[in-house]
Order: structure tokens, then C-alpha cells, then sequence
């Protein structure tokens, strides 16, 4: 109670307040502007959040985060082009019910289905708390090295059809990772003679250049483009009523939401596919999915609503982020020296509980701001796509030079927006390059650590939780190696031809 009560007045301070509304309000604003997404606007703010207070930083990054999918699905709806990557699904039935006529239905019950995913993944997250100051302390040096080596394969294997890519992208960061002075005796690796690689590549510079500047290029290089307008009439509170006779599958998608969250390298896109597949296969209308289900719509929007309350959790109790947007977060904890972990739970609980709250802050202010705002947020979504693409570019690289003065980042940061530029063309993934340099830093320091103190390999898996995830890493790559024999097989299956099925028919 005393850690709920400083939480409180952690969250009541003016600065406090005003980065949630900023945040919150400006994240629904960037989500519903096609071809921006959270993961732009937060690597473009992020070096303006290191002159805050961790606290504020961190809710004004927080409601970007977490308000950007309520944004996202309005264009999906509306306009059947989603406003992030994680709204796609949106659009397969939010889309047909605008064509309907049912826009104004449509959106209420994506804003009512955000909400209780956002809320669910919370109230999880604090239920959990707990357990997370119990277990957390039991995490030594080994055990958060294999939960970090989990990170990545899982990273890794989340991407199929591309898992070659993910992997040499993923690789292509942890090598990043090692670039500079090394943290134990500093040594200086792969800095060739040059003065400026002494520091190594910084986190931020590569986030800004693959994430906003790639972006930027991308809108310049593509054709102009600007939605046309359009309105939504009748009342938007409705759905939230709606909703309660479809409370299972908004139940059951935000624990999908919450399961996948707390993985590494799965979030919204896999707890999207499982609630939607989950929703059609259990409705009585199953033949209306991709044709105006309020079930479709209500499954999709409650999973990926429910991922960042529940991401936090790896984050918080190990320090761990399972995705780029949380890796970014991961940053501003450094620069503050609060080193997320096992110490965070037992030194400053009021400091996770103030985070909650802003957890749920954030969600009923994007709710009230959405009910009453639609109509012009879809003024605002008419913005053409060049002129975004240039302003995206200038705030990139005024973030990069404001980090330490220096021509030669913004130099790095245009050389890794061309190189994301690439990928996003090539249809390769960005965020395991991401991961694989947070990921590499944190493994690469606990196995020296680990080491000191390990005389044999099985020495290394002695303790209860190492051995599971030990134990959980071999299942995850056995059933990986399952799963690719099958699909060999299903491969290497003769098709029937066209006079065996007319011999079968006779």
C-alpha cells in the first residue's frame, strides 16, 4: 500500500501528467497517419527524452507506445489502409462494415475492444507483480544470459520463410554490439585505427536511421499520396455496449495478447493471428470472417492492444526487451542508471507501480479522446505522405545531431537509413538487428560474468531456472526441426494428377 500511495504521487507531479497527454493523444495521432507508426515517432523522440526525469520519459514513450494502435485502426476501418503494421488485420473486417455503412459500429467496437485488451494486459501485469519480485532475485548471471539467448532464437524464428535473414540480421547486431571499447578490460574490437568507432555504434543512431530515416525515404521515393476525406456519423459509445456480448473472444484474445507479449520476438502479429484464427473457428457465423465480422474486428484489435502492458513484464523483471519499441525503453532506463532487473522490484516498487498507473491513464484518456475526436483526427490523416516523409527526415537527423554534436552520427544514421531503405524494399526484417544489439551487449556481459564461476558445461545449467531454459531452448529448436520435416514432407508428397482424379471418379 505504501508503494501504491508513492506511485501515486510519483504520477501527480505536473511533468508526469503532461507527457501522458502528450503521449497518449499524440500517439493516436501518429497511429492514425499511415506510413509513420509508433516505432518512427518514438526513435525520433527518444533522444529528447534523456534530459527528462526517467519517469516522464518513460510514460511520454509509454503512450506513444500503447495509443498508436488505437490510431491505427481508424484508417483501417475507414479507408482499409492501416495506419501501423499491426492494424493489417483490422481491415479485414473493419473495412467491409464501412462499405456497409457500419463505419461509425466499426470503430466503436475496435476503441471498446482496445481499451479491454489494454486494461486486461494491466491488471495482469500488476497481478503478476508479485510473482515477479519473488522470481526476479533468482535470475543470476547465467540464467538471464540463456533468457537472452531465448530472446534472440525465438527473434529469429518468429520471421518464417525468412528465418536465414532474421538470423544474419540478428547476428549483423550482436556484431554491432561489439564494435568499440569492451566492457570488461577495454580492449579496443573492430575499431580499425578509427577514433570515432572507439565508442562504438550508438543504439540510437541506428534506430533513428533504420526505423525513421528508411522511413522518410521510403514516403519521398513512393508516390504522393493523401486519404481522402471522409466522415463518420451516428455514435461512437455504442460498441462499448456491443462488446459485452462478445466479452469471450475479447477475454480470450487479450490473454493470447498477454502470453504472446511476455515472448520475445512474437507481440501483436502472432496474438492477432492465434485470436482471430481462435474467434472464427469458435463463432456460430464463422462464413462472415473477412466480410464485417464484429467478431474479426473485436479478436484482432483486443490481442494487439493487450501486447505492450504485458511486454513490460520481461522488461521490467529481467531487463529484457522481447521487441524493438521496448528495446528503445531499455535506453532511457541506462541513461537514468535505473537498470531494470531484479534491483527495480525490490528498490523501487513505487517507481513500477507509478508505470502501472500510467498503464491505465493512458488507455481511459486515448478512450475519452477517441469518443469524442474522430472526425477530426480524420482531417488531420489528409496530410500528404512527401511532406510527412520530409519532416520525418529533419526531426530524424535534429535527434541524432542533438545526442553528442556530431556530424559523423548523423552520417552513421543516413548510412543505416539507406540500409533500412533496402530491407523494407527486399521485404527483410528490421527489428532483429535491433534486438541483436541490445540482446548481444546483455549476453555478452553476463557470460563473463557466468563464467568466472563455471568450471564445466553442466555447471552452467546447476540451478532450478537455468536448467529450464536450458530445457525450454532445446524444445523450441527440436520443435522447430519438427516443424521443417513436416513441411519437407509435405512437400516431397506426389500431387495427384488430373487422370487419377477422373479414375477416381469413375
Amino acid at each position: 500500500m505504501d508503494n501504491l500511495i508513492s506511485g501515486f504521487a510519483i504520477l501527480t507531479q505536473w511533468q508526469v501528467v503532461v507527457a501522458l497527454i502528450i503521449g497518449s493523444v499524440g500517439g493516436v495521432i501518429i497511429g492514425a497517419l499511415p506510413g509513420v507508426g509508433a516505432a518512427v515517432a518514438i526513435a525520433i523522440l527518444l533522444p529528447a527524452t534523456f534530459a527528462f526525469e526517467p519517469i516522464v520519459g518513460l510514460t511520454l514513450l509509454l503512450g506513444i507506445y500503447g495509443s498508436s494502435m488505437y490510431g491505427g485502426a481508424i484508417p483501417a476501418i475507414l479507408i482499409n489502409t492501416p495506419g501501423t503494421a499491426v492494424n493489417a488485420l483490422t481491415t479485414y473486417d473493419g473495412y467491409p462494415m464501412t462499405k456497409r455503412g457500419e463505419g461509425h459500429r466499426a470503430l466503436s467496437l475496435a476503441y471498446s475492444a482496445s481499451f479491454f485488451g489494454g486494461i486486461y494486459s494491466i491488471l495482469c501485469l500488476i497481478i503478476l507483480s508479485p510473482v515477479l519480485a519473488w522470481v526476479a532475485p533468482h535470475f543470476g548471471s547465467r540464467e538471464i544470459f540463456l533468457a537472452a539467448f531465448m530472446g534472440i532464437l525465438l527473434v529469429i524464428l518468429a520471421h518464417r520463410g525468412q528465418i536465414f535473414s532474421a538470423a544474419m540480421l540478428a547476428f549483423f547486431g550482436i556484431f554491432l554490439s561489439t564494435v568499440g571499447l569492451e566492457p570488461v578490460k577495454y580492449t579496443k574490437r573492430f575499431t580499425f585505427d578509427q577514433s570515432w568507432l572507439s565508442s562504438g555504434v550508438d543504439l540510437i543512431v541506428v534506430v533513428l536511421g533504420l526505423f525513421a530515416i528508411s522511413q522518410a525515404l521510403l514516403l519521398l521515393v513512393d508516390k504522393d499520396h493523401a486519404p481522402g476525406d471522409t466522415h463518420v456519423r451516428g455514435s461512437i459509445f455504442a460498441g462499448l455496449k456491443e462488446l459485452l456480448g462478445l466479452k469471450r473472444v475479447a477475454t480470450v484474445s487479450s490473454s493470447l495478447g498477454v502470453i504472446m507479449g511476455m515472448v520475445p520476438g512474437t507481440g501483436e502479429f502472432t496474438s492477432q493471428f492465434l485470436s482471430y484464427t481462435y474467434a472464427q473457428k469458435s463463432s456460430k457465423n464463422p462464413e462472415k470472417f473477412g466480410d464485417g465480422s464484429p467478431e474479426g474486428l473485436v479478436a484482432s484489435e483486443a490481442a494487439n492492444n493487450a501486447v505492450p502492458g504485458a511486454a513490460m513484464i520481461p522488461l521490467l523483471a529481467l531487463g529484457i526487451p522481447g521487441e524493438a519499441l521496448t528495446a528503445m525503453m531499455l535506453s532511457v532506463f541506462y541513461v537514468h542508471n535505473v537498470i531494470p532487473g531484479p534491483q527495480l522490484f525490490a528498490d523501487q516498487m513505487d517507481f513500477v507501480m507509478a508505470l502501472y498507473m500510467s498503464l491505465i491513464l493512458l488507455n481511459v484518456i486515448v478512450l475519452v479522446f477517441l469518443l469524442f475526436s474522430t472526425n477530426l483526427l480524420l482531417k488531420i490523416i489528409q496530410i500528404p505522405t512527401r511532406f510527412l516523409g520530409i519532416m520525418i527526415l529533419i526531426l530524424s537527423f535534429v535527434g541524432v545531431f542533438s545526442l553528442r554534436n556530431s556530424v559523423t552520427d548523423c552520417a552513421i544514421a543516413a548510412g543505416f537509413g539507406v540500409f533500412g531503405l533496402i530491407l523494407k524494399r527486399l521485404n527483410l526484417p528490421i527489428v532483429p538487428i535491433i534486438l541483436g544489439m541490445v540482446l548481444g551487449g546483455i549476453m555478452e556481459v553476463k557470460l563473463r560474468s557466468a563464467m568466472a564461476r563455471v568450471k564445466s558445461p553442466l555447471d552452467f545449467i546447476d540451478r532450478p531456472i537455468a536448467a529450464i531454459l536450458f530445457v525450454m531452448i532445446l524444445g523450441i529448436i527440436l520443435l522447430h526441426i519438427r516443424t521443417l520435416v513436416q513441411e519437407q514432407r509435405e512437400r516431397l508428397k506426389p500431387q495427384p494428377t488430373g487422370d487419377e482424379d477422373s479414375t477416381q471418379q469413375g
